[in-house]
């Protein structure tokens, strides 16, 4: 039986975003389980007093440069949005709701492609709700669901679980419980899964 990669992630990330175009050939290539861990980022360094990214102006600048660069050698379509960083609250939320109806792959793929693609302000509720209907979630279900203490819970739940487990970024993989962060770790991910380290 294959081994279980597990997949934290948030769609504000820009590395994960890229990273989330490779991970599931990487498990498929190697007969390893994808399971996707929904967590939210900003609680985790708010939980571990981290500095985000775009608070650092040199930092920064240079990341902006090497998000494009990097999703243009790994062949994803990118385009830098012109609403960063992202709320992503709700639609984090979403993700746990989308997994109540079997849909979170597609949900997830589809976050993804709006925001790093399309720039879409993934933080608006009636945004949400329209781009899940065209996946087969009913909309008015979904905004109700996503507003529920049940979900919120499910979200600050798994973040605490993430920061327990030692998770400061994203994206971050565990498997076997060793943990790869980073969309550039998904090399050593993929060696590892083939038993080279």
């Amino acid at each position: 039986m294959g081994k279980k990669v597990e997949f934290y992630y948030d769609f504000s990330s820009p590395y994960t975003y890229i990273a989330s175009t490779r991970i599931e050939k990487i498990c498929e290539d190697n007969g390893a389980e994808l399971e996707w861990k929904p967590f939210l980022l900003g609680g985790v360094f708010n939980e571990i007093g981290s500095i985000p990214a775009v608070q650092i102006d040199n930092k920064f600048r240079y990341l902006k440069r090497d998000f494009e660069e990097s999703a243009r050698y790994y062949g994803a379509d990118f385009n830098f949005p012109e609403l960063f960083p992202l709320n992503s609250v709700r639609s984090m939320r979403g993700a746990f709701a989308a997994l109540e109806q079997n849909k979170l792959v597609e949900y997830n793929h589809e976050m993804f492609r709006l925001y790093w693609i399309q720039g879409i302000d993934l933080s608006k509720a009636e945004i949400l709700g329209e781009a899940v209907s065209k996946i087969g979630i009913d909309s008015e279900w979904f905004v109700h669901r996503i507003a529920e203490q049940e979900i919120k819970d499910n979200l600050r739940e798994e973040t605490n679980i993430a920061v327990q487990r030692g998770v400061f970024g994203a994206p971050t993989m565990f498997v076997d419980e060793k943990m790869f962060w980073g969309n550039d770790r998904l090399d050593f991910l993929d060696r590892y899964l083939k038993g080279q380290v």
